[in-house]
This record gives C-alpha cells, sequence and structure tokens, in this order.
C-alpha cells in the first residue's frame, strides 16, 4: 500500500511536516509494509514560501527590505529552480511588522515587496508566484510598483512616496521607468477573495479596519483610493471595480494585474502545480489530509478542497484529519474528501485540546487506519 500525507498545517500547533511524521508512524504500526510519502502544502497563506521549499527541495534567499512603516526588515524568498521563485508579500508588507499602536493604513507601503520582487528578477527568476495574503498596506500597489520604477506623480508633477495617504493625490502615472525586466517574467499571484478595489466590498471598507483604520481614515482612504481607480481607468483602459481579486492586500492586486499583467489563481491550486502534487498522486492508493478546523469556508480555495479535487481527478481515495468540525463541514465530501476523521476524542476545553494535539493527532491517525485495516476485510 503506497500512502501520500498532504495536510495542512493545524496553525499555533502541529506542523505540516510534523503531521506526515505521525502518521507515518501510526501507518507502520497498523500496515507494516505500507510505503509513506508526504508532501508540504499550504493555501497561499502564511507559510507557503516554506511549504513549497520544503517540497521541492528548494533554497531560502535573504534579502533587507523597508518594512511596511519604512524601516529595514530582514526577510527571505524562496528559489523553487533556476527560473523560478515565490514570495509571500506579508514577508516585507505584513501586518505583523507594524506594532499595534502605529497601525495606520494611510502610512503604511508596499514597496518591501517591490524590492522583492525586484531582487528575483535581477536574480534571474521569471516565474515568480506571489501570495498577497495578509498585508498592513492599503496604498493600491503604489508602495511595490514604485520599487519596480513606476512614478505616481501629483498635480504639480512630483513624485508621491506612495502609502496610501497618497492615493488622493495622484493625477498621473508614469510608467516609462518600470523596471525592463518585467516584460521578461510572468507573474502569478495568489489570491482566494474577489473584492473589487473600491465600494462597500472593496478593498478599504473590507480590510481596513484590522489594518488599523478608524471610520474617518477608511472614508478618506476610499476616496483616494477611488482616485487611484479613475486615473487607471483614465490611463490604462483597466476599470479595477469591475475585476474580482483587485481590491486583495489593500490593492495590490489590482496593482500586480494592471502593471505587471499578473494573473491571479486561486492559493492551494497555485502550490499544487508548484509542487507538482498530480505527479506524487501517481501510484498511490490512499491520500490523508487534514486541517484545523473544517468548516463551510473550507470548499472555498482552502488545502483540503484543492487536495480532494485533485485526488477526486485522478481517482485516489482521499480523507482527512481534523482538529474540529464545524457548520457545513460535511461540504467537503463534494470535493473528494470521502471521509473526515476528529483528532479529539471526548469533551474538553479548547486550551486541553491545543495542549495535547500531537498526542490527538496519532491517536485519530491509529484510529483512521484501524478502520481502514478493518475495510480491506469486508
Amino acid at each position: 500500500m503506497k500512502l501520500l500525507f498532504a495536510s495542512d498545517s493545524f496553525k499555533g500547533t502541529l506542523s505540516s511536516k510534523k503531521t506526515a511524521e505521525l502518521l507515518s508512524q501510526a501507518a507502520a504500526e497498523i500496515f507494516p509494509d505500507c510505503e509513506c510519502a508526504h508532501v508540504e502544502v499550504a493555501d497561499g497563506g502564511e507559510g507557503t514560501t516554506d511549504a513549497v521549499l520544503a517540497a521541492v527541495n528548494g533554497s531560502r534567499i535573504s534579502i533587507s527590505v523597508r518594512g511596511p512603516l519604512g524601516d529595514v526588515t530582514e526577510c527571505y524568498y524562496g528559489a523553487l529552480d533556476g527560473t523560478r521563485a515565490v514570495m509571500e508579500m506579508a514577508a516585507a508588507s505584513g501586518l505583523p511588522l507594524v506594532p499595534d499602536n502605529l497601525r495606520d493604513p494611510r502610512r503604511t507601503s508596499s514597496y518591501g515587496t517591490g524590492e522583492i520582487i525586484a531582487d528575483a528578477m535581477a536574480k534571474g527568476y521569471r516565474d515568480i508566484s506571489i501570495a498577497i495574503g495578509g498585508s498592513a498596506t492599503n496604498d493600491g500597489g503604489m508602495g511595490c510598483m514604485r520599487a519596480l520604477g513606476v512614478k505616481f506623480l501629483d498635480g504639480d508633477g512630483k513624485e508621491l512616496g506612495g502609502a496610501g495617504e497618497d492615493l488622493i493625490r495622484v493625477r498621473h502615472i508614469d510608467v516609462s521607468g518600470l523596471n525592463p525586466l518585467v516584460k521578461e517574467t510572468s507573474f502569478t499571484v495568489m489570491c482566494d477573495v474577489t473584492n473589487p478595489l473600491c465600494g462597500e466590498n472593496g478593498a478599504t471598507y473590507t480590510f481596513g479596519k484590522q489594518k488599523g483604520g478608524t471610520k474617518e481614515i477608511l472614508d478618506e482612504l476610499e476616496k483616494g483610493m477611488e482616485n487611484y481607480r479613475d486615473v487607471i481607468r483614465s490611463q490604462f483602459g483597466t476599470d479595477l471595480d469591475q475585476i474580482p481579486g483587485a481590491g486583495a492586500a489593500g490593492g495590490l492586486g489590482g496593482g500586480l494585474m494592471v502593471f505587471l499583467n499578473g494573473k491571479l489563481k486561486s492559493g492551494i491550486e497555485t502550490v499544487l502545480d508548484l509542487v507538482d502534487f498530480d505527479r506524487k498522486l501517481e501510484g498511490v492508493d490512499l491520500v490523508v489530509t487534514g486541517e484545523g478546523a473544517t468548516d463551510w469556508q473550507s470548499v472555498f480555495g482552502k488545502v483540503m478542497q484543492g487536495v480532494g479535487v485533485h485526488c477526486k481527478k485522478n481517482n485516489v481515495p482521499a480523507v482527512a484529519i481534523v482538529g474540529s468540525m464545524g457548520t457545513g463541514a460535511e461540504d467537503i465530501f463534494e470535493y473528494g474528501i470521502d471521509s473526515i476523521i476528529t483528532t479529539v476524542n471526548g469533551i474538553m476545553p479548547l486550551a486541553e485540546a491545543l495542549a495535547r494535539a500531537e498526542e490527538l493527532y496519532l491517536g485519530a491517525a491509529r484510529r483512521m487506519f484501524r478502520m481502514l485495516r478493518a475495510g480491506t476485510r469486508l
């Protein structure tokens, strides 16, 4: 029997790698002759770079960039081979990089993300995948594009700094200095939200509050974003209010599409492509996946859905071990997951379940493999 383990991490307790180790231990106890393999996966959020690098034996490239507030930030991106790179915008422009008392989306910039992109292109990478979740910014991607040579000019022709507060001042965008390597590079933008740039469901009003925006600040930024949208529509003929995902990461999604010709794609689908998941399914008898908490959201671009869909396509059965099941958890059965087992084996406080995560996961894995062994005897 050949088994493949492809679980998401259990946030704060078990890594994807650790779940594979526990599954391998349990499988060997119940099926001594089984062959176990694992692939680390993520859905395009935090940990995506590390998961992909582990799966393809890639390498980290360290770099110093400007953080969201302009201070020096140490981060890294991943090299998969000689031409492909993967990165997370949150590494350079993420919310955790801004102290709670300094969070104000008028002041933050995505400049550091542009620096990572520029570094990757300078090193020869021409196929770049960017995960854009977890941003601290609401600048429409202006900061990122400034680092790549685009100039955002006010009514007097003076260049703007590119933070959120500058959106309202933009009158003209000069792309003549855009890094020429952009034309040689393809960009995949990992994004699972469909928000437009402006409006009630746009970048500012949907995500701005968590970045430190008060009602007054958000109203100010929304006016700026509307101005920015209008300038882009006038100059480039693209209406970012009509493009799902343009509002992701404070408008960075739209900026990457307009200025870098980036293609938005599901995070988990991008990751599964990068790790060549379908090829890893060849000859596999069973896939075990999972995540910390499963509910209705699990069928909207999460790891279990992506893994299940690919397993179904390749006619490979898949089961899941999860920490908990909430409302709508069984919707996942429509996406190639055949069964779910929870790790919690009795009534207990959440704190206890988290503290005993490894023990409970191993117990669930043993129960699952015993049930599978019983099934082989039917």
